[in-house]
């Protein structure tokens, strides 16, 4: 085996710039005359003024001075590691993104120790576990080399690490080079180009990209539908999302989780009540057991749209289904309750919810308090609420609430009604936009479906 201790490794420019130095030192020599004689000093001050210039590399001066976060890298090192990847990890750990030492260091390292396909793949698994900023850099140059036996996956993996870094062109370009070997494309690789331009919001390249992967015959599976479903969420197209979900239950093919709940966020943002419902039907259809944060995305939904009553059934059917009531969603009934200046229905929810045990949290209290105080009821919610814990009559306490928020309100002036009524909205919402659209058809009733556990 080649030692790795070599005295120096010298650059190409350097070999070239030693190579002209000594040619014009020869012809200077066998020059007659006082020319020659002058010529020799000029080439000795030439060929040491490039010798001072051109840098030299050390491999055994690389990697000696390591900073403390790179020391910690390498002490995090799989103890498995060969000796000759363990030589290579502290000269490529030392350099700095676009450092032009990298290839020759790695150059000088195939020279010495010919290593195999499994030698570089276990560089690169280092490498990504210690999230090294070179990692893509030394994948290209691997992917170059002989030893290493590049196929079709190494691509996509190149591929995906610039679709992270949100660099189109490079990703590109790699994948005109993979073709330009004469690799096969897979389904693999264009699902990873989809992805990349969904996350990157070229809609266009997306739709080109999928369609050459059905052109081709290549099978879609749950990757690919789902990276064009979230390009057309990303691109505010949700009956196109809408329409290919629909396929994908045709072909028994589903997204993932992920994917349902940005849809269904869209349109919960919207306040388009009949299309969240149907992706929340979906999500059930699909296999996945709904969680309260798909709750709230439905209720807020139904809030914006100001459907109070099917907000508060789907309530109702998390608890049926073993769910409590998040504050998220006490809270945007409550708001919308306010919104609507319906307090009778707030006081009814209110002692719906006492009665089976659901305790308000921060944020639907304060914004009770808010309300109330405009109102001038707060001591006596206070007295009814405690009547309700413990008598457990919700009906006949929801009216006593009635009566006294109706007694304590005729006692307060006109103005500050109007005051109240003139009130800001809540803002106790997690809609971030709020879009007025045309309902679509359909196929469900109007009011929410029960949870299904499964």
């Amino acid at each position: 085996m080649a030692s790795l201790a070599a005295p120096a490794f010298h650059s190409l420019a350097a070999q070239i710039s030693r190579a002209s130095t000594a040619r014009a030192s020869s012809q200077c020599v066998t020059a007659p005359g006082r020319r020659g004689a002058r010529a020799r000093p000029r080439a000795a001050e030439t060929a040491q003024a490039a010798a001072a210039e051109t840098p030299r590399f050390r491999w055994d001066e690389l990697g000696t001075g390591l900073s403390d976060p790179q020391e910690q890298a390498m002490r995090g090192l799989s103890p498995k590691l060969p000796n000759r990847c363990r030589a290579l990890m502290p000269r490529v750990v030392s350099l700095s993104p676009g450092d032009e030492n990298l290839g020759v260091v790695l150059a000088f390292w195939v020279k010495a120790m010919k290593p195999k396909r499994a030698d570089w793949l276990l560089v690169l698994k280092e490498l990504k576990a210690m999230e090294s900023p070179l990692l893509a850099e030394v994948l290209e140059y691997v992917l170059l080399e002989d030893s290493f036996e590049a196929n079709v996956r190494d691509y996509t993996k190149l591929i995906q690490i610039y679709g992270k870094q949100n660099l189109l062109r490079e990703a590109e370009e790699a994948f005109h080079a993979m073709k330009a070997r004469g690799l096969p494309c897979d389904q693999v690789m264009l699902t990873a180009l989809v992805d990349m331009y969904s996350k990157a919001g070229d809609l266009t390249r997306a739709k080109e990209t999928f369609k050459e992967i059905v052109l081709l015959g290549l099978p879609l599976d749950k990757r690919a539908y789902g990276s064009m479903i979230m390009a057309y969420i990303r691109a505010d197209m949700l009956d196109q999302a809408d329409d290919l979900i629909k396929q994908t239950e045709d072909q028994q093919v589903f997204a993932g989780k992920e994917v349902y709940k940005a849809l269904l966020r869209a349109y919960s943002y919207r306040g388009d009540s009949e299309g969240a419902q149907r992706v929340f039907d979906a999500v059930q259809f699909a296999g996945t057991v709904p969680d309260t944060k798909l709750c709230a995305l439905l209720v807020n939904a139904y809030c914006l749209s100001n459907r109070i009553d099917e907000a508060v059934c789907v309530t109702r059917n998390m608890r049926s289904a073993g769910l409590e009531p998040c504050d998220r969603c006490v809270a945007l009934i409550l708001g919308a309750y306010e919104n609507a200046d319906r307090l009778e229905g707030a006081l009814e929810f209110l002692a719906e919810l006492e009665e089976n045990g659901v305790v308000i949290g921060q944020e639907p209290s304060q914004l009770l308090a808010a309300w109330f105080g405009r109102l001038g009821v707060v001591h006596e919610v206070e007295q009814v609420l405690e009547e309700v814990g413990k008598s457990g009559k919700s009906k006949q306490s929801s009216s006593v609430l009635k009566e006294g928020v109706k007694s304590r309100m005729s006692v307060h002036s006109v103005s500050v009604q109007k005051e109240w009524r003139r009130g800001s909205r809540s803002t106790h919402s997690i809609s971030v936009q709020k879009k007025r659209t045309t309902n679509r058809k359909s196929k469900h009733n109007s009011s929410p479906s029960p949870l299904q556990l499964k």
